[in-house]
């Protein structure tokens, strides 16, 4: 599907984005990782990826945070590449708090990674796209960025502020071959979600069943956590040939979330 095609995938070191990724690259695309964690693990699953699916791979360290290591980022991946033809802004952090007792650095951290990265992610990849006439962005946002929670300012405010961004581009670029689309996931299992589950339980004096269906999917209605493969196979179809109509949506991912 995507032979020829190269994606950049945020945040794909793990969890979320390493689904997307691995999903992209399964159907022909190259490939550009970004993300933190241990260089040895991180060269094993660029290497695993590359020969699984005989596509080309890199990973680059990127710090999302700094605009100048996002410039350099995509500035490397163009001229390896000659462009960035699928462009998927997964990465991101989270940080519970009220808002009065909220650490300035870590709102300024959340609004920088989950916001304005995407910004110059976007900003520097779509001349390319433009002069081919053909590109895919696909936000991973959240369904926070549908609804809010508590004690989640800085979050919301950057998911909110991100199916923002995602009708706004899609406007511009509507005529020219280009969608732009956002993904809004509830309850995700992956790795991170599934370490949590012990420590909740014992803190709120609860079974770990209990964490599952009682905090974790108290809003999804389906009490089913979404799957990453789930996550990664729309967003493959909105990088598609076949979702060429579908742009600026902000599609809910969520086991009936924000259907109440």
């Amino acid at each position: 599907m995507f032979k020829g095609k190269t994606a950049l995938v945020t945040g794909s070191t793990s969890g979320i984005g390493l689904g997307v990724a691995t999903t992209l690259a399964a159907r022909g695309a190259n490939v550009v990782l970004n993300g933190f964690g241990d260089a040895g693990e991180i060269e094993k699953l660029r290497s695993k990826l590359a020969a699984d699916h005989g596509v080309t791979v890199r990973h680059d360290g990127a710090d999302l945070s700094q605009q100048d290591a996002i410039e350099s980022m995509m500035g490397n991946a163009i001229e390896t590449f000659g462009g960035i033809d699928i462009l998927v802004n997964n990465a991101g952090i989270q940080f519970v708090a009220p808002i009065d007792e909220f650490p300035v650095a870590k709102w300024n951290a959340i609004i920088a990674l989950n916001l304005t990265a995407s910004f110059h992610t976007i900003r520097l990849a779509l001349p390319k796209m433009k002069a081919k006439k053909w590109g895919r962005i696909v936000n991973i946002a959240s369904a926070h960025a549908l609804v809010a929670s508590p004690f989640k300012s800085a979050y919301v405010a950057a998911k909110h502020g991100i199916a923002g961004l995602t009708k706004t581009v899609a406007l511009e670029v509507a005529a020219q071959g280009i969608t732009m689309n956002a993904v809004c996931p509830g309850y995700v299992w992956t790795p991170l979600v599934e370490k949590q589950i012990p420590d909740t339980a014992k803190a709120r004096g609860l079974t770990e069943a209990q964490v599952i269906s009682d905090v974790l999917l108290h809003a999804q209605p389906t009490k089913a956590f979404v799957q990453v493969s789930e996550v990664a196979a729309l967003t493959a179809f909105l990088a598609s040939d076949q979702a060429a109509p579908i742009t600026g949506a902000v599609i809910p991912v969520d086991g009936g979330w924000t259907a109440q």
